[in-house]
């Protein structure tokens, strides 16, 4: 698709009703009010277009934007243009999208991370502390005492962060709560020391979920998931066998 049959496009897929809802949530004053499910399926229709990626960052509606984190290539980021990305995000649902879609998928993920988590900038701290909590869910190289050292500095800084910034790290205790026993263990002492985080969520009905709770809901649904799947498939198995045709 054309940067402008995509715009069109977009433009068609947007209802009010939705821009009234995004605006509540602070997605700025410039955008269609495209939901989710559409941006996913254009997503499946683009695939992968960098160039039009760009093209669709440029113009400063929050829809496209989003769409643009979707189909642009990790790999045609470097430090710089992941510099230049981040500093544009001006609603937490583009630096999550940024985030999960693009940074969290690159080589640089762990260095920008370590960087953005020490900014003052709201916008950019919020990117390192959800970069921290991707990183918490999906590299298995890094070490407990790696995460546990970002646990500490949450403990003794959050109150004082700015609002998104600070939902961020509550995030990024959750994340890091469910990683492992061991580290689930640290993370709801760190919960209990840090006690209420308080979050402007604006004229919403959003919540700040309780990270000790969450925690344990979690790591809980995960073991019933995990004991369901190994039953279908010792069940799978123990039918196959029986199945077998016996040969004389």
């Amino acid at each position: 698709m054309t940067f402008e049959e995509t715009m069109k496009t977009l433009e068609g897929m947007g209802t009010a009703q939705n821009i009234k809802i995004y605006k509540r949530h602070g997605y700025g004053e410039k955008l269609f009010g495209v939901s989710f499910a559409n941006l996913s399926k254009l997503k499946k229709k683009i695939k992968t277009d960098h160039a039009l990626a760009e093209q669709l960052w440029e113009t400063d509606n929050t829809d496209a934007m989003i769409l643009a984190t979707m189909i642009a290539d990790p790999d045609q980021f470097d430090d710089n243009k992941l510099e230049e990305w981040v500093n544009v995000g001006a609603t937490y649902v583009l630096v999550d999208y940024f985030v999960s879609n693009i940074a969290a998928k690159t080589s640089l993920a762990r260095q920008k991370m370590e960087e953005w988590t020490s900014s003052d900038d709201e916008w950019i701290g919020r990117a390192g502390w959800r970069l921290l909590g991707s990183l918490a869910e999906t590299d298995p190289i890094l070490d407990d005492g790696y995460f546990e050292g970002f646990l500490e500095i949450i403990e003794k800084s959050i109150h004082s962060a700015k609002n998104r910034a600070r939902e961020a790290m509550n995030m990024a205790v959750i994340n890091i709560g469910v990683r492992n026993e061991s580290l689930k263990e640290k993370a709801i002492e760190t919960a209990r020391a840090i006690g209420v985080v308080e979050i402007d969520h604006g004229d919403t009905s959003c919540k700040t979920p309780d990270a000790e709770s969450y925690i344990e809901k979690t790591v809980e649904h995960r073991r019933m998931k995990a004991e369901k799947a190994a039953a279908k498939k010792k069940k799978t198995a123990k039918n196959t066998a029986t199945n077998v045709p016996q040969h004389p």
